[in-house]
């Protein structure tokens, strides 16, 4: 049984585990076993992997699961056209070793016609370019998200570089304002005292005959 994670999910983990649902899809398996396996490669539950591909991963691949759909179909599709011209076929052709002639038994010429091996040629033909651009496809949009996710990578870590930043400017404002208020409140405490003593003083005035004289 895979490990329970508590940590976030990563840009690998949900590549990972597109790359193996898109697999599943493709090859008709379900995904569930899809979710099983990646979970065993990340160490976390399927149902952990399937909660994470259906509220997040689902949504960023909706066209390569649409391009995985038609693969799957043109594979099955593929395999009916491969088996049907060969339905009556009872036993394989083989080649004489002796006369290097190519002997069959067991089925008629309506079974296996030239004309017929001619189509299922060109279907498959045609089905392989088709498979081969649409491999191309995903191959091209793969490395459009991989370069996207470098991309947010490099500005998750340059928001992270001014966060930090802006948080240290904070701190360092946040001192000087303490220290500007502290200094304020001694100030005001100095000049209440200085006029306390100022009060306490005693004044005096010159009379008219030159003499000093207390006030009270």
């Amino acid at each position: 049984m895979s490990a329970v994670r508590q940590d976030a999910w990563s840009e690998e983990d949900d590549l990972i585990l597109a790359e193996v649902t898109l697999r599943h899809i493709r090859d008709g398996s379900t995904q569930l076993t899809a979710f099983e396996e990646v979970g065993e490669k990340i160490g976390r539950t399927a149902a952990a992997c399937g909660f994470r591909w259906n509220s997040c991963v689902r949504k960023r691949y909706e066209a390569a699961i649409q391009i995985a759909k038609a693969q799957r179909q043109k594979r099955s599709q593929l395999k009916k056209n491969a088996s049907a011209p060969l339905s009556s076929v009872s036993s394989v052709a083989v080649l004489d070793g002796d006369a290097n002639l190519l002997r069959t038994d067991g089925f008629s010429e309506e079974s296996l016609s030239v004309e017929a091996v001619i189509r299922f040629l060109k279907q498959w033909k045609s089905t392989y370019y088709e498979l081969s651009r649409q491999a191309k496809s995903m191959e091209k949009e793969l490395q459009e998200l991989q370069e996207e996710v470098a991309h947010l990578r490099s500005e998750n870590e340059r928001l992270n570089k001014q966060v930090n930043e802006v948080q240290t400017d904070y701190q360092v404002v946040n001192d000087d304002y303490r220290a500007l208020i502290q200094i304020m409140d001694r100030a005001r405490k100095l000049a209440f005292l200085v006029e306390e003593e100022d009060d306490k003083k005693a004044k005096f005035k010159m009379d008219a005959n030159g003499n000093l004289e207390k006030i009270d």
